[in-house]
């Protein structure tokens, strides 16, 4: 299968322009609809959770004339606002129940971009334009902001703009990538296989909730040729100390914690008629985070970490500014690690000295997870609990052996770079894991839920959750993601489409 190997390499190395076409407009897009007014057709909130629309519409018109499905109705919107697309070799021979299903995921929507920070801090590009003007670049200051930049001589492969790293150069990855399988079909790159790709929509406001939309509402009647054995998430696998394109077996799992504390308003010249719900919140918050840096109720893990919690929002609902307020609502950012609950996390904020105390003073204290109830684009509200489930795949699982084996024929033979020299694209494949958290988060499912088509897919089964195989490889730096001067190494998408080109049939093969 070397010959197949050095095609894919050889078709990703061609369409490298086409990708980076893509990647541009993509991140683009927004420009059109944040400035404009809302009568006129304009959204302020363009490609963000839940306003994906514009960017989803191109994508799937790009696909189709590309040539990156058979028939333009292999690309369409399910019903929560995902895009998906597929393809397989219809003449392998091979029935549909019997072939291999990989997923590819990536999700579509971005971060806020903070555009006039961009020329603010940065100068010379923009958060949607891209590099507007090389000469007005403050360089020192990309540096300071960034995880990692490559050596200025290499700045020509930069891809400047909010959604570059993060993640929107995954989706272009995937549709390269099926472009060259159908190319390839012929030499046997679908054979035994079907490749079911999605571009997610509010993955940024709700962690995995198009994968959640699978999982209860796809899964449970799904015909084994719509159940994945193996998911791919094309989130940024790229590390600004170890190396670009990591493979990624596991995270952990994301919870939002929220406290109201209800007291009682007044004027502020007569504190002692109120209950001050501000002041008794901010014991907590303090409270909390000294816990926290003591590692007080924290596990630790040799390979996804230890969990952490950080106070990442707050509301306060008060009369003025010279007034004991109302009620102080603020949230927790708990990230789990293994051996670990949402359950016992909502408990230890709960069983905090500052919250008794404040029930002791009369104020009335609130610890419960917030639901998402936000609707897509499509007008779907899924209405989740906050919680996001951690995952991990064994390293000895034929997937990942796959994916290491993937890595080495189409990627291996074509970069030069070593592990722990920076964000660089490394000879050597690089198994590692998360420390954000991606699509990822909503594929398990209880260990007793009925999936029918998953059954003998080789589902990893951990405490009382189950879920597919899962890794991630992406183009893009952790480091970089969510930042000014956002960008992308153009390099990174070719490599990306020849492992998501080439992974399919060498999973099959295994059989």
């Amino acid at each position: 299968m070397a010959s197949l190997d050095a095609r894919v390499a050889e078709l990703a190395a061609k369409y490298l322009p086409l990708a980076a076409e893509l990647l541009r407009e993509a991140v683009r897009i927004p420009a059109d609809y944040v400035d404009r007014p809302p009568e006129q057709g304009g959204d302020p909130l363009c490609g963000l959770s839940n306003h994906e629309r514009p960017r989803l519409e191109y994508l799937r018109r790009r696909i189709v004339e590309i040539g990156a499905v058979r028939r333009p109705e292999d690309a369409f919107f399910d019903d929560f606002g995902n895009l998906v697309w597929w393809v397989d070799d219809p003449g392998d021979g091979v029935p549909a129940q019997q072939k291999r299903v990989v997923y590819i995921d990536g999700h579509t929507d971005t971060v806020r971009a903070l555009r006039p920070q961009w020329r603010e801090k940065v100068g010379g590009v923009d958060a949607y334009d891209g590099l507007l003007d090389p000469s007005k670049v403050n360089r020192e200051a990309l540096r300071k902001l960034l995880g990692w930049v490559p050596p200025e001589s290499e700045w020509k492969h930069l891809i400047f703009g909010r959604g570059s790293a993060d993640q929107l150069g995954g989706v272009i990855s995937a549709i390269v990538a099926t472009k060259i399988l159908l190319e390839l079909a012929p030499e046997g790159a679908l054979r035994g296989v079907v490749v079911r790709s999605y571009g997610t929509v509010a993955e940024e406001d709700n962690d995995g909730g198009g994968p959640m939309y699978l999982t209860r509402h796809l899964f449970p009647a799904a015909p084994a040729e719509q159940v994945p054995d193996v998911v791919i998430i094309t989130d940024g696998t790229g590390c600004s100390k170890n190396g670009a394109l990591g493979i990624y077996r596991g995270q952990r799992g994301r919870m939002q914690i929220e406290v109201t504390v209800t007291g009682r308003s007044c004027h502020g010249s007569m504190p002692w008629e109120g209950l001050n719900p501000l002041e008794h919140g901010g014991a907590i918050l303090k409270e909390a985070a000294e816990r926290y840096d003591r590692r007080e109720g924290f596990k630790d893990d040799a390979f996804l970490g230890h969990g952490t919690r950080t106070a990442s929002w707050a509301r306060l609902d008060t009369p003025s500014d010279c007034a004991v307020p109302d009620r102080f609502v603020f949230r927790f950012d708990r990230r789990l690690t293994i051996g670990e609950t949402p359950e016992q996390a909502v408990a230890d904020v709960d069983g905090l000295a500052a919250v008794a105390a404040a029930r002791k003073a009369g104020l009335k204290v609130e610890v419960a997870v917030p639901t998402y109830s936000d609707p897509t684009w499509k007008g779907f509200a899924l209405g989740n609990p906050q919680v996001y489930l951690g995952w991990l795949t064994p390293e000895e699982h034929p997937a990942i052996r796959a994916a290491v084996a993937t890595y080495r024929g189409v990627v291996s033979p074509h970069v030069e770079g070593k592990i722990g020299q920076g964000g660089v694209l490394t000879r050597e494949p690089r198994v590692a894991r998360w420390v954000f958290s991606t699509d990822g988060v909503g594929f398990p499912v209880p260990r007793e839920a009925k999936i029918p088509g998953a059954a003998g897919k080789g589902w990893v089964e951990s405490g009382k959750y189950k879920h597919p195989a899962m890794f991630g490889f992406g183009p893009g730096i952790e480091q970089n993601t969510h930042k000014i001067g956002e960008c992308l190494d153009e390099r990174e998408l070719q490599h990306c489409a020849a492992f998501l080109a080439r992974f399919p049939s060498t999973f099959a093969g295994q059989r």
